[in-house]
């Protein structure tokens, strides 16, 4: 029977739980507190959008940055970005700076389907240029393997490319 522990001690215990198998797991640790994050750094305020409406390079530079952001966000189950994958359906950077994401999830049963849009949402607007940001989850067409990049197809060593 697990005994009831106080979120607080919890996490602490979980800390020192991962710390002591990360020579086992090569798990980065150095950020797990049992503290509060806000508490020890507060968050940096992001530059202001800009003033003027952005002209074609621009919106074509931040899309590219938009890209690089995406890639950095992987299924958990497939170990590729979900650019490669496919998921993205499609991406609209307006001139003003705010960023439109229309994706997709490998399956309506994906176990991270309510955490992974919030989290492309954050990494774009971790982005400095960007406004502000919007992911909207779409079914239809649903997602298959064509949708893929050959490099992702060559990576999972998938070969009907």
């Amino acid at each position: 029977m697990l005994a009831w522990y106080p979120r607080r001690a919890y996490a602490s215990t979980l800390a020192k739980l991962l710390q002591t198998m990360n020579p086992i797991m090569n798990l980065d640790t150095s950020k797990l507190s049992p503290k509060a994050p806000e508490a020890e750094n507060p968050p940096a305020e992001k530059p202001a959008p800009p003033a003027e409406p952005l002209n074609w390079e621009q919106i074509e530079d931040l899309k590219k940055a938009v890209i690089a952001a995406l890639c950095t966000c992987f299924d958990p189950e497939i170990p590729v970005n979900i650019y490669e994958l496919g998921l993205i359906y499609d991406l609209h950077v307006e001139d003003s700076a705010a960023v439109l994401v229309k994706m997709t999830l490998t399956s309506p049963a994906c176990p991270v389907a309510g955490s992974l849009p919030g989290d492309v949402q954050r990494k774009i607007e971790a982005i400095p240029q960007v406004r502000s940001a919007k992911v909207e989850v779409v079914w239809d067409p649903p997602w298959d393997k064509n949708r893929m990049s050959e490099a992702a197809k060559l990576q999972l060593g998938i070969d009907d490319f």
